[in-house]
């Protein structure tokens, strides 16, 4: 396990987060907790690439 993914990934959630926070209700807000849930998940399982992965999706369900 790498220490700089795991440092990004745990910055990277925080910073997703805080978009969906501020994101509208509906259903890209619906989409991208679902992908930020298993995102935590991953991050619980340390998989980093799954929980990149899931950043990802996240995000654009986001746009």
């Amino acid at each position: 396990m790498n220490l700089n993914t795991m440092a990004s990934n745990a910055e990277r959630m925080k910073t997703v987060k805080a978009a969906w926070d501020k994101a509208p209700e509906g259903p890209k807000k619906a989409a991208a907790l679902t992908q930020y849930q298993a995102a935590e998940k991953a991050q619980a399982a340390k998989d980093d690439a799954a929980v990149t992965k899931a950043l990802d999706a996240a995000v654009a369900a986001l746009a």
